[in-house]
């Protein structure tokens, strides 16, 4: 029974470590797809006061924004000609690595209770 348990607890370990992304992955495609021309070399400085900062925002909101600039204009989707190219070559797991790893860098984002 306890090899059992221990193996359900492992099990589950395992499939959130894979769904909460990739860091090393992540840096190399933001590397790829030049993400800093837009966000900044360290991601908290934005060419444009539009644009998002990025380093340190939460893994799970940077996935779902950049399914929603895949899905593009439609339902659930966001329009940005920019970002809506940027991303169509992504796979799901490639958006989490992004994710993982652009949460995982130091900001200067305040977050508040």
């Amino acid at each position: 029974m306890k090899k059992m348990i221990a193996a359900l607890f492992f099990g589950a370990m395992s499939m959130s470590a894979v769904a909460a992304g990739n860091v090393a992955n992540g840096e190399a495609l933001a590397k790829k797809y030049n993400c800093a021309a837009c966000h900044g070399a360290d991601y908290n400085k934005p060419i444009d006061p539009s644009y998002p900062k990025l380093a340190g925002q939460h893994a799970d909101y940077l996935k779902q924004a950049l399914v929603a600039y895949k899905r593009g204009a439609g339902p659930h989707g966001r329009n940005n000609p920019i970002m809506t190219g940027q991303v169509q070559p992504l796979s799901n797991a490639d958006m989490a690595d992004i994710a993982a790893y652009l949460h995982s860098l130091p900001s200067g984002l305040v977050l508040k209770r």
